[in-house]
């Protein structure tokens, strides 16, 4: 057998991942900025993200020097109805980050809630603590209040609490309790630990109920609490440090929606 030793791993860190940290772009679109050749190191332009680089390098975007790292941080948002969930959309739908209000830093946001669904979206401008939130092992508990048309009983929820195959996907039990009737709909509170694609609405079809309204109440620790439609707010360091074992920014105020940005919803009482 032959004697091999491996390469020592060189010092810093994935090109894309500061870029990343330095609020650029995401580690993806970092990496398209590299290989289109509009990044740089210490004078000389890469076409490959993998590079290493520490804090002695010297970093440009398209000419300009890249700053330090932000500081890991991490807001609440009310996320309307009628706006999608990512940076663009090919058709022409108004995005979240569209509607953000001007003074926000660039974020990404921590799972998806569909165009037609409304309430918590958490938004990030760390990929570590997006990652940490939406991995499945972390067993996040995502709180939902769910209007659907019908008279749902208890025998009538049952497979959704023993875990139900929709669509040929099998979806994990869900916790879920019959709050009140109201005339011809009933609201419903839901909670997942997995949130793919569309599950409340693709569950709830499969028991024959139609869903007509959704809100996502909590994520985690995380509460929707007093926010309404277009409401950002900063979570405090000391709650990020202690949830998430990660430092985070000072205390900050308060953003509220752009004028006119979206019509005002009521909470439901329950």
């Amino acid at each position: 057998m032959s004697d091999q030793t491996s390469k020592p791993t060189p010092p810093g860190d994935r090109i894309a991942k500061v870029l990343a940290r330095a609020g650029i772009a995401s580690r993806r679109g970092a990496e398209d900025m590299i290989v289109a050749g509009r990044v740089s190191v210490n004078g000389s332009q890469i076409t490959s993200p993998a590079l290493n680089v520490t804090e002695t390098d010297e970093i440009t975007v398209d000419g300009k020097p890249v700053g330090p790292a932000e500081r890991p941080r991490l807001w609440r948002y009310y996320k309307p109805i009628g706006l999608v969930t990512s940076e663009k959309d090919d058709k022409g739908r108004d995005t979240v980050f569209a509607a953000l209000p001007e003074t926000m830093p660039r974020v990404m946001s921590v799972g998806r809630l569909d165009i037609n669904s409304e309430g918590l979206l958490l938004l990030t401008n760390d990929g570590g603590i997006k990652r940490k939130l939406e991995l499945p092992s972390t067993g996040w508990l995502r709180r939902y209040r769910v209007r659907v048309n019908g008279t749902p009983s208890e025998t009538t929820i049952a497979p959704l609490k023993r875990g139900i195959v929709a669509d040929g996907e099998r979806f994990q039990p869900m916790e879920i309790s019959l709050d009140r009737q109201q005339g011809a709909n009933a609201w419903l509170t839901v909670g997942l630990r997995e949130g793919k694609n569309r599950e409340i609405r693709r569950a709830m079809d499969e028991i024959g109920l139609k869903v007509n309204r959704l809100i996502r109440v909590s994520y985690g620790p995380f509460r929707l609490d007093d926010l309404k439609p277009g409401d950002v707010d900063e979570i405090k360091s000391r709650v990020i440090r202690d949830q998430l074992g990660l430092q985070g920014p000072d205390e900050k105020p308060r953003l509220k929606k752009k004028p006119a940005q979206s019509r005002r919803r009521n909470m439901p009482r329950k």
